[in-house]
């Protein structure tokens, strides 16, 4: 007698389960991704309006008491310490070879004069190093981070 449901035999019937839950995780997987591609694509940044400072340091001591300082001082939001550099330079006349540590430091544009101060009156160094270059790009939430810890 022919039935008017559909009857699914035994294997058709793991293939089809097989099938809806596969469906089922893609389409979480799918929306998961595209929710953050959207997220990402829908947030805009300025370019510059965050730098990344670099300052070196004769040793670790000094490293993490202006890392420190800088982020307590809201200066940035993150500084990273470099151990183990070799900078070769000249300095009054004659090339000079030391190891120190590099501070990376992510800011807003804006704080960079700060922070160049807030060196300059803490650093050992007759001439600190202080340099800035402006972030173009970057990870839209990272960036927001950084304006979210640092304050205009």
């Amino acid at each position: 007698m022919p039935s008017a449901f559909l009857r699914i035999e035994g294997g058709s019937c793991r293939s089809w389960l097989l099938t809806v839950l596969l469906s089922t995780f893609m389409f979480q997987l799918l929306r998961s991704v595209g929710l953050r591609a959207f997220s990402m694509a829908s947030e805009t940044y300025k370019s510059g309006t965050h730098s990344t400072a670099f300052i070196t340091c004769p040793n670790d001591t000094v490293a993490k008491d202006l890392a420190r300082g800088i982020v307590q001082q809201k200066l940035a939001a993150c500084v990273n310490i470099v151990p183990s550099i070799m900078s070769v330079y000249e300095w009054q006349g004659s090339i000079q070879e030391d190891n120190e540590v590099l501070l990376m430091i992510k800011t807003r544009s804006s704080k960079v004069p700060a922070l160049t101060d807030y060196v300059r009156k803490n650093h050992p160094y007759e001439v600190a190093e202080v340099i800035s270059l402006p972030i173009d790009q970057g990870n839209p939430p990272y960036l927001k981070w950084i304006s979210d810890v640092v304050p205009e």
